[in-house]
Order: structure tokens, then C-alpha cells, then sequence
């Protein structure tokens, strides 16, 4: 272990997101002396309630687990302030922290937040990005303040986003970028004060959480924005459109270079790999991989093996 100045740290997070830093705090010289994670909740089909990701790694790792319903009850605050931390760190907790809780920490709180900021403060940074087409994007450490996401910045990395990368490729690299940089950050104040960089807050711009209802294909939109649109609402709600009156998810789609004239929706080709798509700028899209409703993903070959489309039929919103 690197010999140097120790923080205590209590350590917000919730979702796989929050793992990787999680973890690297866990091996570094500054002892994660609690987790604060949401309580557990039911998942999947059978509904059985299941330890957060951060739970499962923190069990593992003989760390304290704290999982309050209320953040601003006394008995937590008592709970926190009674481990003596020198440092909060926050990485998708999930919730909004109050102030009584912010002035804890003899430090204060920093975050790790999925974007370049000011730019995408809210909910669904990484997704919000995927979805406007973005070829950049990044993670930054910030203070935490009472402000939504406006602390000043203590340090930042960029990614490149690819084509045909997913929300969930995108946050799963800038998890594991934010880690390194958080951890290099927690270093610094260990040895003393951090430069801090206010925001530019006329450059702010708004990431709310997504919504069900952003699920369905538009498909009088650019062949490109739909693209964009299957990308950025992974893994949920995923983007989804009617073939033959039933609902089925989109996975994976590809702009092509052909170009029609049909009618926004339009099947172009439908047979073996092929599933093509009119969009509304007349160019046709691919979809690659889909999902019929309560059924499992599979490849247009699949899907189409058993469904007999034929050009001219129209896909219609889910």
C-alpha cells in the first residue's frame, strides 16, 4: 500500500456505476469507514429484493453498510458524524443529500458526476449525451453543494464517444475513468488544499432522468437522431416500435448510406439480415438486434424466421 496521508471516508453510491470508484477507494490507503447506499429493492421478474451493486461489493469487503429511508433523521446524521469522517465521497447515491448531512465531513463531499460540467447537470448525463449525438463526453470531479450539480470542479477527463456505442458502453467507461480521477483527487487533499474551478453556469445545460415515454420510435425523425435515440435509452426504457401490431424493443440499428423516398416507417427489406427501415430525412435505417415483447433478444435473422414482413408494411410507435 502507497504510504501517505490517510482520509476517512463515508462513501455515497448505489448503482454498478458507483463500483469501480467504490472499489479503488477500498484498495487505496484511505479507509472507507461506511457505505451509504439505497435500500435494497425488488428486481427482476420474480420480483425478489436484491443488495444494491455497491452492497454486494461492500459485504465482500468487511465494510460498513448504512441504508437509511431518511437522510435528514438525527439518528443517521448521528450514525455519520460518529465515524468521524474527514471526507465524503458521492458517485450516483441517487438521491439528493441535505445540508445537515453535507457539513458532516470534516472536508466536505465530492462527487463523481458522468459529464463535462456545466454541461448535462442532472439525472441522465451519459444517456443525454448518447441521445444528441455527442462525440465527447466525461467525468468530473466537483464539490458538492446545495445546488443540483453546480459545485466547483476539482478535476476532469474526456472520452470519445463512439458511433454505435450505448449509453451503458459509455457510463461503463467513464465508471471506471471517474475511479482513477476521483481517487488521484483524494490523494491531493489528503496533502492539502485542491485548486477548485467554479462552473460556468450560463453553460449550464439540464440531463433529466428519461422517461417510459420516450420510448417509442419516431419515425418521421432523422435516421440518424433515431439512431442516437436506440443508443441513448439503454438499458432503460429502451427504444421500441410496433412491427405487425405487436411491440417489440429495438437493441442495436445502423444508418445506411441508401436513401428512399417511401413514407417515414416504411419496411424497405425484410429478409435474411436484413431489416431496413424508412426514416423521415429518407434515409433508410438498419435495425441490427430487437427484442419482441417478454421475449429474449435476437438477431433480424432470428426475428425474422418466424415473421413474414413484407416491404411496404408500415412500423408504427409502440
Amino acid at each position: 500500500m502507497v504510504e501517505g496521508p490517510q482520509l476517512r471516508i463515508v462513501y455515497f453510491g448505489t448503482p454498478a456505476f458507483a463500483v469501480p470508484t467504490l472499489r479503488a477507494l477500498i484498495r487505496s490507503r484511505h479507509p472507507v469507514v461506511a457505505l451509504v447506499s439505497q435500500p435494497d429493492r425488488p428486481k427482476g421478474r420474480g420480483h425478489r429484493v436484491a443488495a444494491t451493486p455497491t452492497k454486494e461489493l461492500a459485504i465482500l469487503c468487511d465494510v460498513p453498510v448504512l441504508q437509511p429511508t431518511k437522510l435528514r433523521e438525527d439518528a443517521f446524521l448521528a450514525q455519520v458524524a460518529a465515524l468521524r469522517p474527514d471526507l465524503g465521497v458521492v458517485a450516483a447515491y441517487g438521491r439528493i443529500l441535505p445540508d445537515a448531512l453535507l457539513g458532516v465531513p470534516r472536508l466536505g463531499m465530492i462527487n463523481v458526476h458522468a459529464s463535462l460540467l456545466p454541461k448535462y447537470r442532472g439525472a441522465a448525463p451519459v444517456h443525454r449525451a448518447v441521445i444528441a449525438g455527442d462525440e465527447v463526453t466525461g467525468v468530473t470531479i466537483m464539490r458538492v453543494v446545495a445546488e443540483l450539480d453546480a459545485g466547483p470542479m476539482l478535476a476532469t477527463a474526456t472520452r470519445p464517444i463512439a458511433p454505435d456505442e450505448t449509453s451503458v458502453d459509455v457510463e461503463r467507461g467513464l465508471a471506471d475513468a471517474g475511479a482513477g480521477l476521483l481517487l488521484d483527487v483524494v490523494d491531493r487533499m489528503a496533502r492539502g488544499p485542491v485548486v477548485e474551478t467554479p462552473q460556468e453556469d450560463v453553460r449550464a445545460t439540464h440531463a433529466p432522468k428519461l422517461l417510459k415515454t420516450e420510448s417509442p420510435i419516431d419515425w418521421s425523425l432523422a435516421a440518424r437522431t433515431i439512431h442516437n435515440r436506440v443508443r441513448g435509452l439503454q438499458p432503460w426504457p429502451m427504444a421500441s416500435t410496433t412491427i405487425d401490431g405487436a411491440r417489440s424493443l429495438i437493441h442495436r440499428t445502423t444508418v445506411s448510406d441508401v436513401r428512399t423516398d417511401a413514407r417515414p416507417g416504411a419496411v424497405m427489406e425484410a429478409g435474411g439480415d436484413v431489416l431496413a427501415v424508412a426514416a423521415g430525412d429518407g434515409v433508410v435505417l438498419q435495425i441490427l438486434e430487437i427484442q419482441p415483447e417478454g421475449r429474449r433478444t435476437m438477431s433480424v435473422r432470428e426475428f425474422l424466421s418466424g415473421r413474414k414482413l413484407t416491404p411496404g408494411m408500415s412500423l408504427g410507435p409502440a
